[in-house]
């Protein structure tokens, strides 16, 4: 059964053994040290045995890190607990549907440098000054290790994640207009979230380690709830979690109801001051109380209404 973790971050110091180099023996405890950092979960974050193991490994293997899972899972949440934890600063880049690869990297504008030349500004003779840096040129030359987030990558066009697989590979990438090229100093651990809408490329999962965030079972999401409702009245948390359950696995339901819904939900019924038998109240004869809260579309509201319907019917 997974346990809620709750210890603060530690850093592990391990010394290497001694090994030969060209037939000399050197101490490697004596000329390096090497610092692990280790990921334990954090008191705001309720993270299973699995996932530590997930973001550990990538963590040593130095590659991103793929995360997948329903919507409201807490894959972003993720990254935010892991900077948190290790305490590292975090860089976030926001996917959408229109974003470039490119645009993480930098952007050249040439419009306003055609606009200061016929202007006769100054700045138009160094092109550094056109040069707007992306996410990742920011966490390349941050000067320190930083967590990187790439946020729903699966919103962006196929071709995305085959356009970083050299960056996200070597941790470098080349400016033409300058010349130079942006290595990172502190390779930053990259955390990559996909709500699963679709496929990636096998060329891009193959550098990266994978983790699927599989639903809460009840004893979890319970502790889940307690972090974000301390104090819920164990009888209300059971009734109200046992609903939820039966919503979600109610065959022909489109959209299942996630883990931030139901936590909604719980606001909605302590903000009301509703207790078990309230919800317990007309039971299958009735929509659940305040549905809005976990029902997303007209058909599962339907669904649910033919059902209580039938309910009432076999009275």
């Amino acid at each position: 059964m997974p346990q809620r973790l709750t210890q603060q971050p530690r850093i592990v110091t391990t010394q290497s053994p001694q090994f030969t180099v060209k037939g000399a023996r050197i101490n490697a405890a004596s000329e390096k040290v090497e610092t692990t950092m280790k990921f334990e979960g954090t008191a705001d974050y309720v993270a299973t045995d699995d996932l530590t193991i997930a973001v550990n490994a990538a963590v040593t293997l130095e590659r991103p890190l793929l995360v997948k899972g329903e919507p409201g899972t807490g894959k972003t949440e993720l990254a935010r607990q892991v900077s948190q934890a290790l305490g590292l600063r975090m860089i976030e880049w926001n996917i959408k549907s229109t974003t470039r690869a490119q645009q993480g990297l930098y952007e050249y504008d040439a419009v306003s440098r055609l606009r200061d030349s016929q202007l006769g500004e100054e700045r138009v003779h160094d092109v550094r000054n056109y040069i707007r840096k992306g996410k990742l040129w920011e966490a390349f030359e941050a000067g320190e290790k930083v967590v990187l987030l790439i946020d729903e990558i699966d919103k962006a066009d196929i071709e995305f994640p085959n356009d970083l697989l050299q960056e996200l590979d070597q941790m470098e990438f080349f400016v033409y207009e300058t010349g130079e090229t942006i290595k990172a100093d502190n390779r930053p651990i990259v955390i990559i979230t996909s709500n699963n809408e679709k496929e990636l490329p096998d060329a891009f999962l193959r550098r990266c380690f994978f983790h699927y965030i599989r639903f809460p079972e009840m004893e979890t999401l319970k502790k889940i709830v307690e972090v974000h409702h301390p104090g819920i009245k164990e009888a209300l948390l059971t009734t109200a979690l046992t609903q939820f359950y039966e919503i979600r696995d109610q065959q022909g339901l489109k959209k299942k109801p996630s883990t931030s819904e139901v936590l909604d939900w719980l606001k909605l019924l302590l903000a009301e001051d509703m207790d078990a038998a309230d919800l317990k109240k007309n039971g299958a004869s009735a929509l659940p109380k305040l549905h809005g809260a976990l029902l997303k579309n007209e058909q599962d509201v339907h669904l649910f209404e033919r059902l209580a319907f039938m309910a009432r019917s076999q009275r």
